[in-house]
């Protein structure tokens, strides 16, 4: 049975669009390149489904264009050739369990059935320092989480963080109580970090009401230091219908 790729449905969800949106974005970033494609909604639903399990080359390239992450945070779980070079070689490939089960030595670990589903509109908020300004900030982003199972991913909304341009992603593991996996952000291109892209770990623990969730980062630091902070997410709403995420599609702060 397929597992169907909720990484790119939350990515899709957290841009706004609908699927015959994002099938024409898509289309319309292939004719930008020089690389047409006859991306439909049909496709879209085939990727999301996890029917198709990886795109060719010419459609991760508008993928990559059309949500501004690389191809291997998009949820596809089969090799991709993610990119090719001018005279057609070159890539690389990517493999994931196929079944979405963290796999530890070559079996998969036992897991616990997640408590309730954590589906909605989330306030992310997390702390971290700067030691080129010397001094802690705070990051909030309007963040999309849609859980399938075990798997939790997650994306922000557009204009739904306290910095422009700088989505972040999620991809998280749900086994009780306990929340594990990576975070990446990529900041803005005008901004302090100039367009640098970040990544690491998170582990949190979710409350017994279900609606909060808190616990620490890690991440590389320059220096080739590991760094950690508090991050913590709150539910605003378990709604995901587009009037909710219109809503939430302002800066936290508004």
């Amino acid at each position: 049975m397929a597992t169907p790729n909720s990484i790119l449905r939350a990515v899709r969800m957290g841009l706004l669009m609908s699927q015959d949106e994002f099938a024409r974005a898509v289309r319309e970033a292939g004719q930008r390149t020089g690389q047409r494609n006859d991306a439909s909604k049909r496709l879209v639903q085939r990727w999301e489904s996890g029917e198709t399990a990886a795109p060719r080359p010419a459609y991760a390239r508008a993928l990559e264009a059309v949500t501004g992450l690389p191809i291997d945070s998009l949820g596809f779980a089969a090799s991709v050739q993610a990119r090719v070079s001018d005279d057609g070689h070159g890539g690389h490939d990517l493999v994931d369990s196929p079944t979405g089960v963290p796999v530890t030595n070559g079996s998969p670990t036992p897991q616990t059935a997640p408590r309730g589903n954590h589906s909605g509109v989330w306030l992310s908020t997390y702390e971290y320092f700067s030691s080129g300004r010397d001094a802690s900030f705070t990051g909030k982003h309007f963040v999309v989480l849609l859980q399938h199972g075990h798997r939790l991913t997650g994306r922000s909304l557009p204009q739904g963080s306290l910095n422009p341009d700088s989505p972040l992603t999620l991809d998280l593991q749900v086994e009780g109580n306990v929340v594990t996996g990576t975070w990446t952000e990529q900041t803005a291109s005008d901004g302090y970090y100039r367009g640098a892209r970040y990544f690491g770990a998170l582990q949190m623990l979710v409350e017994p009401t279900g609606r909060r969730m808190a616990g620490k980062w890690a991440g590389f630091g320059k220096d080739m230091d590991v760094n950690t902070g508090p991050w913590e997410l709150r539910l605003m709403d378990a709604d995901t219908g587009k009037a909710t995420l219109d809503r939430y599609n302002v800066r936290p702060d508004a």
